[in-house]
């Protein structure tokens, strides 16, 4: 999504009467960070394969957040609504082949996420006995299932509304990727709320926001097991 996007949506929100839409059904933007591998190098739209989990944390220094390469155009617009019943717009990928996004790795049920030991919740591009569903986002905690293509709707399982979306902007000339936001309905305060303590002992301080730039990883790098199911 480009941030002319960002603005045309919120101009139309705003004048749209009567209509009071709710704070997280509008993008909110955070620092501009670029996307860069281990070594500290910007990560390429083009360098990121097809169906594997990537991950980096943004907002916050311990959020986590997923990066997929869906192999095809992520279909766009796509019309959402948060647990408070507030609608959104999801404008789908972006890279050369708008093919690349972004969600919020907390599982919008019981805040499941990827930790260094373990990860209930990833990609799965295959259809499993637990998993009707191929190229979803599964978490195996409760069998939510979530629609990457679609803005993450939820697809199974209990999750009340989609994982919250992570907006990208690609540069087209540079073939660069920078996180500058998120869409939908964010978790973050259940989530620091819920494993503050946990978090701190993870990473130190779990509120900083993040800025310049994330690192992003093969989830098999980051997490020593992943649960399938």
């Amino acid at each position: 999504m480009e941030r002319r996007d960002f603005v045309k949506f919120c101009a139309a929100t705003a004048l749209a009467a009567p209509c009071i839409v709710a704070a997280d059904s509008r993008p909110r933007f955070y620092g501009r960070a670029r996307l860069v591998d281990e070594k500290g190098k910007p990560l390429q739209a083009k360098a990121v394969p097809a169906h594997r989990n990537f991950i980096f944390h943004y907002p916050f220094a311990a959020t986590p957040c997923f990066l997929l390469n869906l192999g095809k155009p992520a279909a766009a617009p796509v019309q959402l609504k948060t647990a408070g019943n507030q609608p959104y717009e999801w404008q789908g990928g972006i890279g050369p082949q708008r093919s690349l996004v972004a969600y919020s790795a907390i599982c919008a049920h019981k805040l499941t996420y990827p930790t260094r030991d373990i990860s209930f919740i990833s990609f799965r591009a295959e259809k499993s006995a637990r998993n009707r569903h191929a190229e979803v986002i599964h978490c195996c905690s409760e069998h939510s299932q979530y629609d990457p293509a679609q803005g993450a709707r939820v697809l199974a399982g209990p999750a009340p509304q989609p994982l919250a979306a992570i907006l990208l902007e690609h540069d087209a000339g540079s073939d660069e990727i920078h996180a500058v936001g998120t869409l939908g309905g964010e978790m973050f305060n259940e989530f620091f709320q819920k494993f503050e303590f946990k978090l701190t002992l993870e990473h130190s301080a779990p509120r900083v926001p993040v800025a310049g730039s994330c690192v992003v990883q093969p989830l098999d790098n980051y997490c020593k097991q992943q649960v399938k199911c």
